[in-house]
């Protein structure tokens, strides 16, 4: 199955209106240690999953500063370095304190360096995509944005993402520079971001929707979402992606992991075709149990 399978069946998207992707990406939270921190158990492992992905064509990788912390970064930067053909998107503003443990900082000057650090570490000297990982409640959210359409003035950025926010943020970042993605919570059974997602499709925002593959109570045995997955000879977390994909043109999942073996089920997703029954039903589930 591996050598058939390819993330283009997901069909793509221009992120910033001139970077093409393929719409079924990678998420690499996941390459590194227990609660986000530190290497992971077996680096091997995380090095040969991220240097498969161009074999599969996932040519949208999404990481962040915070993961590991550094680590994740410097892992891509090891696997795939200079990354021809893939766009790397990383976020910045959090920090960490450790396993498990995240705090937002937005003063200008760290965004600054969690902007240039990040260059550092990929090796690149502009970022395609960079994504403010949170808007720090302690710092007026124009000043963060300011923060950051001066740094796209200079070039250090080429196109800018917003993670976990409402519509009112996304107006407001816009008044700064054009919002690009925006990353939130959503997968088939969370779906708070559901006004969010539909005004990034009105807008032709790219909406990366983390913690993509989480299905609870709707892949137990004998459920309409493992009866499907039975049928087309994949995994229900291929299954939870194909819903996420035929949801909207602008989705653009990023299910992460570190085997290969579960990356190659993961990409099957993008060749899941559901009917309209299917995905109907899936959705009225899906809004059930949320």
């Amino acid at each position: 199955m591996s050598k058939s399978v390819s993330a283009s069946a997901s069909g793509q998207f221009k992120i910033g209106g001139d970077i093409k992707v393929n719409r079924l990406g990678y998420g690499a939270m996941r390459i590194t240690g227990k609660g986000i921190w530190g290497d992971p158990a077996d680096p091997a492992a995380a090095l040969a999953t991220l240097k498969r992905l161009p074999e599969l064509d996932v040519d949208f990788i999404d990481t962040a500063d915070s993961y590991g912390p550094y680590v994740s970064e410097d892992l891509i930067h090891d696997a795939l370095h200079p990354y021809k053909g893939l766009l790397i998107a990383t976020k910045g503003g959090l920090t960490r304190h450790g396993p498990d443990q995240w705090a937002a900082v937005g003063r200008p000057e760290y965004l600054r360096q969690c902007v240039l650090t990040s260059m550092k570490r990929l090796g690149v000297e502009q970022i395609d995509l960079w994504q403010l990982h949170r808007i720090d409640p302690n710092v007026p959210r124009e000043v963060q944005f300011e923060a950051i359409a001066a740094m796209r003035k200079e070039g250090l950025i080429r196109h800018v993402g917003l993670s976990e926010v409402a519509i009112d943020d996304i107006k407001a970042a816009a008044e700064y520079f054009p919002v690009s993605t925006v990353q939130n919570l959503y997968n088939l059974v969370e779906r708070k971001s559901e006004d969010v997602l539909d005004y990034c499709d009105k807008h032709n925002i790219g909406f990366i929707p983390w913690f993509p593959l989480a299905s609870g109570e709707l892949a137990k045995p004998g459920s309409i979402l493992s009866k499907i997955a039975g049928e087309r000879g994949v995994t229900t977390g291929a299954v939870a992606l194909a819903w996420l994909l035929k949801r909207s043109k602008v989705m653009l999942p990023i299910p992460g992991t570190s085997s290969v073996d579960h990356l190659v089920e993961n990409v099957a997703g993008a060749h899941v075709e559901l009917s309209d029954a299917e995905f109907a039903e899936l959705d009225r589930l899906g809004r059930k149990a949320a």
